[in-house]
């Protein structure tokens, strides 16, 4: 049965796991927390911390008296990134339970892989409870309980990488974990470019200076470069003895490294960068220590491969988009070669139609459309013959009736192009009237869509302040008379009050 907030319960509420008894008081909640084999904490509703039992005392050190009236964020779980708690924040607000390994840090300093579960409370002064689910203290099962840790720190990654984060994201992710998981102090990934054949830094941690950020090392150079070169794990427990030591430089010496592992990042066969260990003292790698670092560093690469593919991806889209556009504007160029005395025509009023747009916040995809259905408004007329779309003189009946096909042909030009139906409002319907006494269709008011009401006014605009064979260019006020009395009745009135709006901030900027 669903029980609404309104009638829930005193206690803790925690959706699929055992139900705690309600307590009639905050005592009573701190008197199971303070007994409780597992580390854990009582926090209020800013993840200050209220409560600290003794086993949480015990496996982080820290007295009641040092963490009391502190926020979790400050003290205990300092190596979080803000984005990643907010999100677990968001979770068990949510979900009203909610585990995540977070990197905890002890008063000695150390950082301890601890798996939490939060569950919200509705009991009191208290909002949140967390405890600590692999928080005790057991020395038997200490070697079952670092397997399980590492196995849970492959799958924190493995989501990472699945769920489609931030490349950045991601790696931190990854660093985080191994150095969580496995002894170092710190940690890089460089990553390669294939372009120049180079190693560069892409994320670390544990880092005293930046002296690593600005690494660019061709293959085969380096320590990086000979994993990368070689396809092997480089070891050197004993760095400071190597003479000519590849990482000895001035800049570097405040890290005081004495240990460096390194393993190369392959996916599919190919190198994608390189993972470096450091060690401030001295560290010889065992067997199972080398192997979880090459484990991960298989996870690093399907981190670097996925997004590199995504990156080729969005480049190949990029690459196909500016050709379409180019081919449009080529469409558009022909037309206006071919009708001498609308040429330049289209980028005025594609310009103006896209100033519009802006005005009326439309989204910048949707603008996209709204360009290219600008580019092409008059595309229809590649199917209308010479003798009527070149006639200098005025059009007979006969022939009024043949130009008004233009959008109708645009329509059937490019209905089958599906790259272009989301840009058809403009060549189809610019000549529709707010009256409902335009063409083809005779829509009415906002029948028409948004993207041909904004077209038609910037279209005859242009169109009267430019030359035509059968007039003279009409002067910029002339033609804001006849737009202003065009509202109601061929013009959309909010368009033309903001083209208006428009036109005045353009004036005043010296425009024509």
């Amino acid at each position: 049965m669903n029980i609404s907030n309104e009638t829930e319960q005193p206690g803790l509420i925690s959706q699929g796991q055992p139900q705690f008894l309600p307590f009639s008081s905050d005592d009573d909640l701190e008197m199971l927390a303070e007994s409780m084999p597992n580390g854990c904490m009582l926090m209020d509703a800013d993840f200050q911390i209220k409560f600290w039992n003794p086993m949480a005392a015990q496996i982080l050190g820290y007295a009641p008296s040092d963490v009391l009236g502190k926020r979790a964020t400050e003290i205990i779980f300092v190596d979080e990134a803000s984005l990643q708690f907010d999100h677990i924040a968001r979770k068990i607000e949510e979900s009203r339970t909610f585990s995540s390994p977070l990197d905890s840090q002890g008063k000695d300093g150390r950082s301890h892989p601890i798996i939490w579960r939060f569950i919200r409370l509705n009991n009191g002064s208290y909002r949140f409870l967390a405890l600590m689910e692999n928080g005790r203290i057991n020395s038997a099962n200490e070697n079952s309980r670092s397997q399980q840790e590492r196995i849970l720190a492959l799958r924190t990654i493995d989501s990472a990488i699945s769920g489609g984060m931030d490349f950045q994201v991601t790696l931190n992710i990854i660093l985080q974990q191994m150095m969580s998981q496995i002894k170092m102090d710190a940690a890089v990934v460089l990553v390669h470019e294939s372009s120049t054949n180079t190693l560069k830094y892409a994320a670390g941690r544990g880092l005293r200076t930046n002296a690593m950020q600005n690494t660019s090392l061709r293959i085969g150079e380096g320590y990086a470069g000979m994993a990368a070169l070689q396809k092997k794990i480089i070891q050197v427990p004993h760095l400071r003895s190597n003479k000519g030591d590849p990482l000895d430089f001035p800049r570097f010496s405040k890290e005081d490294f004495a240990s460096y592992y390194c393993v190369p990042l392959i996916a599919k066969g190919v190198i994608k960068g390189v993972m470096e260990s450091f060690h401030r003292t001295p560290f010889h790698a065992d067997r199972e220590w080398l192997d979880f670092f090459e484990t991960l560093g298989g996870q690093a690469a399907i981190a670097i491969d996925n997004a590199m593919l995504f990156n080729e991806l969005q480049r190949s889209n990029l690459e196909l988009m500016l050709a379409y556009d180019s081919t449009l504007e080529g469409w558009s160029k022909a037309l206006d070669m071919r009708d001498r005395d609308t040429e330049g025509h289209t980028l005025r009023v594609t310009e103006m139609t896209e100033r519009l747009a802006v005005e009326f916040q439309i989204k910048e995809s949707d603008r996209i459309h709204i360009r290219r259905g600008a580019i092409l408004h008059d595309i229809g007329k590649m199917g209308i013959p010479d003798s009527i779309l070149l006639k200098e003189g005025p059009l007979s009946e006969d022939e009024w009736k043949i130009m008004r096909r233009h959008p109708a042909l645009a329509m059937e030009m490019l209905s089958s192009i599906a790259y272009l139906r989301p840009a058809l409002d403009i060549p189809f319907c610019h000549h529709e009237k707010w009256d409902g006494s335009g063409y083809p269709r005779g829509l009415r008011g906002e029948q028409t869509p948004i993207a041909a009401r904004i077209f038609a006014v910037a279209d005859v605009f242009d169109a009267l302040t430019s030359n035509r064979p059968y007039r003279p260019a009409w002067a910029v006020e002339q033609a804001l008379e006849y737009i202003r009395s065009g509202s109601g009745t061929h013009f959309d009135p909010e368009v033309v009050e903001v083209f208006m709006h428009v036109i005045g901030r353009l004036a005043a900027q010296g425009w024509r």
